[in-house]
């Protein structure tokens, strides 16, 4: 919670009456604000104190050619304190206006954190809804470890990427991966281009020169996996064999170039539910954009981006993340390994049941220092363990993916195959729509097998400095 200051009153007789309403922080009436920052050990601004998110409505308008956003975030949560003030994340953009429950509030800006004080406060338990006006050129962000999200330029439009923070440069809100909620999105482009996100499509309307395109997000979602991509796409629907929809959209340069590992999305969808259950939402699907509009993959809910037309590989890890990573969302930014080791070993699992490599012969070339093309990507797998990444530059790291599948093996070594098929089904459903932390997963794995003992293990691969001895 940031520092709050009482303000300096006129008289000494007016500060001896009031000093019991003004000691501590917030306003007068002594009620505190919520905290700037929901305590994330690598984001430590990202996400805000005092309140749940149920629910986003967000009403965007956007042209490219002038490179301005325009729209209103109506943010409807539940207060879990008292709270005189509340902030949301917002990088760049001009407000407008802001109001709470239809009545306008008072609002200050300073770096990412937009304040807003309702008139009265907000009781504990108290449902309510911040409506937040706001337009100007949404920005690129710059993530520690030099990638770029937040709000991408395209050579037809746009593509907004949130990992981690990103989504605060197109929509104020709360952003960190522990607070999940449900979205509609009516987005408003110039007519020809489609506008494209996450969950079901609700309708697209042609007014003059403008379509409004309308999606509908019925399950829980981090904000970090809202996508928005706005551009020439070629869009398509189809069903998988059990009744899940699939929606395309494909950068017409891509579409020839995709149509193949795109065909195979059913089958790895199917697959996938064999082996980590059932699919958690309500459709299927993938957005591929040109390699230099978007520079890498991203499990965006529902449809992961890609930076052209995917290989099967990549295809696997990100559709695995619709389990491990989108349904149950890291805790904190300290726990990705549970998003990108599941992912990485879905991977090796594949291959493993499709001709390829299986995951012992994989497991001992990355043990041997043989499995990538250079040494020094080889070295890096043991420069950290992947629970405990050194800072915020390094949660997408090797380690995080590579090391993290090793430890996934580790556990079915010392499980057994069918034990470790259940515990990978059996995680996914326990969390289903959720988050966990790196502490939920040990006890569970411990739960899961009471008669082992995993001491060992998770003091060598999963919190363990450099390469443990070989199992």
């Amino acid at each position: 919670m940031r520092p709050c200051r009482p303000r300096r009153l006129r008289s000494l007789t007016v500060a001896v009456l009031l000093t019991a309403a003004v000691t501590g922080c917030g306003d007068a009436s002594g009620v505190p604000p919520g905290g700037s920052g929901a305590g994330d050990p690598y984001f430590p601004e990202a996400g805000n104190e005092g309140y749940d998110v149920t629910h986003y409505a967000l009403d965007l308008a956007y042209d490219p050619g002038a490179h301005r956003l325009a729209g209103t975030a109506t943010v409807t949560a539940r207060a879990t304190r008292d709270l005189s003030a509340l902030n949301l994340d917002l990088e760049g953009l001009d407000v407008e206006r802001v109001t709470v429950d239809g009545a306008s509030a008072r609002w200050s800006r300073a770096g990412q954190e937009l304040t807003v004080r309702p008139r009265g406060g907000l009781a504990s338990d108290t449902r309510f809804r911040v409506a937040v006006r706001y337009s100007g050129g949404p920005v690129t962000v710059t993530d520690p470890d030099g990638s770029r999200e937040g709000w991408l330029r395209t050579a037809d439009g746009a593509l907004a990427l949130g990992q981690p923070t990103g989504s605060m440069a197109w929509f104020p809100g709360n952003h960190h991966p522990s607070d999940k909620a449900t979205y509609t999105l009516a987005v408003t482009v110039p007519k020809g281009l489609r506008a494209v996100s996450n969950g079901e499509p609700a309708g697209a309307r042609t007014k003059g020169d403008r379509t409004t395109h309308r999606w509908r997000v019925g399950d829980p979602m981090a904000s970090y996996l809202a996508t928005l991509a706005i551009g020439r796409y070629e869009t398509r629907r189809t069903t998988t064999a059990g009744g899940l929809p699939v929606h395309t959209a494909v950068d017409p340069q891509q579409a020839a170039a995709s149509r193949e590992v795109l065909a195979r999305l059913p089958e790895v969808l199917a697959w996938a539910e064999r082996t980590f259950g059932p699919y958690p939402f309500s459709s299927a699907g993938a957005i591929v954009e040109r390699p230099g509009d978007a520079g890498y993959a991203l499990e965006t809910q529902n449809r992961p981006v890609f930076p052209g037309a995917p290989g099967i590989g990549l295809l696997v890890h990100e559709i695995a993340h619709q389990w491990y990573g989108n349904s149950v969302t890291p805790r904190t930014w300290r726990d990705m390994w549970l998003n990108e080791g599941f992912a990485t070993y879905a991977g090796l699992l594949w291959q493993e049941e499709h001709g390829g490599p299986t995951a012992q012969r994989t497991f001992d070339a990355l043990y041997a220092g043989r499995y990538f093309p250079d040494a020094e990507t080889n070295e890096a797998l043991w420069s950290f363990p992947p629970a405990e990444p050194p800072d915020a530059a390094h949660i997408s790291a090797t380690p995080v993916y590579w090391r993290g599948a090793m430890v996934l093996h580790r556990i079915r070594q010392t499980v057994g195959d069918g034990a470790f098929r259940a515990l990978l089904r059996g995680w996914a459903r326990e969390h289903r729509h959720g988050n966990a932390g790196t502490g939920d997963f040990t006890a569970y794995v411990e739960r899961s097998a009471p008669d082992e003992d995993f001491g060992a293990l998770w003091a060598d691969w999963l919190y363990g400095e450099g390469r443990p001895q070989r199992p």
